[in-house]
């Protein structure tokens, strides 16, 4: 198990490796002069102050050593200083990051916690109504844009009802964008758990376990349960990853100071330095969520350790 989990370190190091090269070049792929784009909203701007900023983001440097002046900061921990406001980017990063994982967490618990029951009785009623209206139900959560089921929610709990707030960062806040975010990916989670329940249920073990006359419950329980749960925890993993990059949207629409709101402004803001650091930080939890999942994947399937 430990060289599996080396491989897989190994493996995230390498992404976020690669993740540096393409934040360097992320400020050469823009066509024309990025001072001149990111200052363009900015008035009375001289060339001979352009020339400094290029100085100061290392612009002018040849492209090698711009990245290992790049890398040798990020070492340091310095990600550089906003366009805007001359705040460290990192620390302004890692400040709104909470808030990103606390809404992608609550989503992700709340995705589980619909998901899995449901996917569960559809595959243990496959083949009749109630399998039909849930995964009916599943293929109408999936289309729903996160975008338009964010407004419904906001325009009935929030406007009309007047049960909670409209915008804003606290514990109150997060219950319209969790279930924004969780509520389609509870859909994802209950086809996902369907498929692999049934697909386990079908497996010669299961099939032993009742010619043995074991109860139903404990056929259920000991065995459907645990060897289904690996590929959907796997599944998870990727939805969690999901969330996140849905958060970008969820975020502006209920105003949630996480990273993603912080990205839309650097975008909009022409913001380099911030996008770069956006970037970086997002591929590194990304990789770390991973990771994690990983670890729960070995821990869940006995073969992983064995072949490890």
């Amino acid at each position: 198990m430990a060289r599996y989990l080396i491989r897989r370190l190994l493996m995230g190091v390498t992404t976020i490796f690669v993740t540096t090269i393409a934040v360097t070049l992320l400020i050469h792929l823009v066509p024309g002069d990025p001072v001149q784009i990111m200052y363009a909203q900015s008035q009375g701007t001289t060339p001979e102050q352009l020339e400094a900023i290029r100085d100061r983001l290392g612009l002018n440097d040849p492209l090698p050593l711009q990245y290992l002046s790049f890398l040798g900061r990020l070492l340091e921990g310095d990600l550089g200083q906003t366009i805007r406001g001359q705040q460290p980017v990192l620390e302004l990063l890692l400040e709104r990051l909470p808030n990103t994982l606390a809404l992608a967490g609550a989503a992700m618990v709340l995705a589980v916690a619909i998901g899995l029951p449901i996917g569960f009785l559809a595959a243990y009623r496959r083949g009749s109504w109630v399998d039909s209206t849930l995964m009916i139900a599943a293929i109408a959560g999936v289309s729903v844009p996160h975008f338009w089921l964010g407004l419904v929610l906001m325009f009935v709990f929030a406007v009309n009802l007047g049960w909670l707030p409209v915008a804003g960062t606290g514990p109150a806040n997060l219950i319209l964008p969790a279930i924004t975010l969780g509520l389609s990916n509870a859909a994802i989670v209950a086809r996902m758990t369907r498929s692999s329940m049934i697909d386990v249920m079908s497996q010669d073990f299961v099939r032993t376990a009742h010619a043995k006359g074991l109860p139903k419950a404990m056929i259920l329980n000991a065995h459907v349960m645990r060897a289904g749960l690996v590929p959907i925890v796997t599944m998870m993993g990727l939805q969690f990853t999901y969330m996140m990059g849905g958060a970008i949207v969820v975020e502006n629409i209920f105003a949630w100071n996480g990273i993603g709101r912080l990205a839309i402004d650097a975008i909009f803001q022409r913001d380099y330095p911030l996008i770069q650091g956006f970037i970086l930080v997002f591929a590194t939890t990304v990789v770390i969520v991973s990771l994690l999942i990983d670890l729960a994947y070995a821990l869940l399937d006995p073969r992983i350790r064995r072949s490890a």
